[in-house]
């Protein structure tokens, strides 16, 4: 319910006891408007049912949600405008004071509709912070957000295109309401209190005759989308209805970590673990075959493929 804040009596005039109650009432709240302001309190207080719910849909704390209603007469749309003003200029703030901070640790997104996929890497300074909640939110949101931007792209290709993205291009993508995907990172900076960047990005679209499939690892069933700090996306071309095969080709791509795809009469490696071309490693969900014996088998083609680790860009600038 709202109601004023206490605060110590003004001296004011009397109401002209002539006056119609209606107006007799509106001078009486004015005077007591009045002292408020001029004894420097908070005229409203923040309604406890708006209070709430203000909080579950921001996600700030309620000391911040109590002082927005306050300040906007329990208007919640203008408290959370507010709120999100105050949180993004903060947010700007806290991304500049730790941008030197190192970021090895965090996730990777895979999306994929039809004949186009995106993957995206968010890294952020530890292990606990990627494995928490909003950071994973955070993590959807920015892939599906670049899909987006993403689907713009030329439908149906010869062939597959993969475009690789650079930081500086993804923190200038649109992510709705006027705000770049670097602005939603640095609210998620000044929220979780961690560096955060956007290492890199790749989009990968194809033809009608090859189809996209992703998998992250470690991977959650109740995910919305993949994610996990690795991933990959394969190019299959294929007749036949995609089987589990893909999905563990996709696996072995992260397991493996193959270097090229490679053909049958390529030259082997002398050691089977030091191979690095995809159709000679042995399958990791059957060593007792090769890769290219189970695509074979499968009738499968592996056009292209996209490997993430997260933070391994970093490491390797070290």
């Amino acid at each position: 319910m709202t109601s004023l804040v206490s605060c110590t009596p003004h001296q004011a005039a009397p109401i002209d006891p002539h006056l119609s109650d209606v107006t007799a009432r509106y001078l009486a709240t004015q005077v007591r408007r009045g002292a408020a302001l001029h004894l420097g309190c908070t005229l409203w207080q923040a309604d406890k049912s708006l209070l709430a719910k203000l909080r579950r849909k921001t996600g700030f704390s309620i000391s911040n949600c109590k002082k927005a209603l306050e300040l906007h007469d329990n208007d919640a749309d203008k408290a959370e405008s507010w709120l999100r003003a105050q949180a993004q200029a903060q947010g700007w703030e806290k991304a500049t004071k730790l941008s030197g901070r190192r970021t090895t640790q965090g996730l990777v997104g895979i999306h994929i509709e039809g004949h186009s996929g995106v993957m995206v890497e968010v890294n952020c300074e530890t292990d606990f912070v990627a494995r928490n909640e909003k950071f994973t939110t955070l993590v959807s949101q920015v892939t599906k957000d670049f899909f987006q931007q993403a689907a713009t792209a030329t439908p149906h290709p010869q062939g597959v295109v993969k475009e690789s993205f650079s930081e500086e291009q993804l923190r200038a993508v649109p992510a709705g309401e006027g705000k770049t995907l670097g602005d939603k990172l640095a609210l998620a900076i000044g929220t979780i209190g961690e560096n955060m960047s956007l290492p890199r990005a790749t989009r990968v679209t194809v033809d009608q005759d090859t189809q996209l499939v992703g998998y992250c690892h470690p991977s959650t069933v109740d995910q919305d989308m993949p994610r996990g700090r690795y991933g990959s996306i394969l190019a299959l071309r294929t007749h036949r209805p995609l089987t589990e095969v893909a999905k563990q080709l996709c696996a072995h791509v992260i397991g493996m970590n193959p270097k090229a795809i490679g053909e049958e009469g390529d030259p082997k490696a002398e050691n089977p673990d030091d191979e690095t071309l995809l159709v000679h490693q042995e399958f990791l969900s059957d060593p007792s075959l090769t890769v290219g014996e189970v695509l074979r088998e499968e009738g499968l083609q592996v056009v292209d493929f996209v490997r993430y680790e997260a933070g391994e860009t970093q490491v390797r600038e070290e």
